[in-house]
């Protein structure tokens, strides 16, 4: 199975991406971003617990989030293979599913990262929440979630660097360029493991 965890900080392209990795390689794609805000969207008990975080751009908490993914890889064991778009967030959020997987064989084969500077970052999150709406692509609540992904997420990348499982891919210029980058780099994963 592979499992590849899609990386990056927010703004960076991930869900378009993701998108057309699932349907290039045939993987189930799971966002814990979109998951959750159709959580607070249908106001479920999880959803508006996670609203609470989200609305003042922290991380969900740890044992929220691995108890989504815990379910989500049950239910879905006879897949090709995942694409994790949001998760892991945190060192323990790696371990944790380290150990998830451990039990079942399987284990993260990739991480691909998509490396884009704060400033377009910034230019990228205001547009989406002018086009989309969402209540948390404004400058505070976005300085507030870059600020959390540097201090909580960022040290993900020394933990799968340790592992040989990380890659980063430059996250600029038109979105087929992008995809070739990063369909470039998981072909030639599928080339050596042949």
């Amino acid at each position: 199975m592979f499992n590849l965890v899609l990386f990056g900080p927010p703004g960076s392209g991930k869900g378009t991406h993701a998108i057309r990795i699932k349907e290039k390689y045939n993987l189930f794609h799971f966002s814990t971003g979109e998951y959750l805000r159709a959580e607070i969207n249908n106001k479920t008990e999880l959803g508006l617990r996670a609203k609470e975080f989200i609305n003042k751009g922290n991380l969900v908490p740890d044992d929220l989030v691995f108890e989504i993914i815990e379910s989500l890889i049950e239910k879905h064991k006879g897949v090709n293979g995942f694409i994790l778009d949001g998760f892991p967030r945190t060192i323990i959020q790696a371990e944790q599913l380290d150990k998830a997987q451990t039990k079942i064989n399987e284990s993260v084969s990739m991480v691909l990262s998509l490396v884009v500077d704060e400033d377009e970052l910034m230019k990228r999150l205001i547009k989406r929440g002018e086009e989309t709406g969402r209540h948390d692509d404004n400058e505070a609540i976005i300085k507030r979630r870059f600020d959390v992904y540097n201090r909580q997420t960022s040290p993900l990348i020394e933990y799968y660097k340790n592992q040989d499982k990380y890659y980063e891919i430059y996250g600029l210029g038109s979105v087929d360029s992008i995809f070739g980058r990063i369909t470039n780099i998981i072909d030639a994963y599928f080339a050596n493991i042949k």
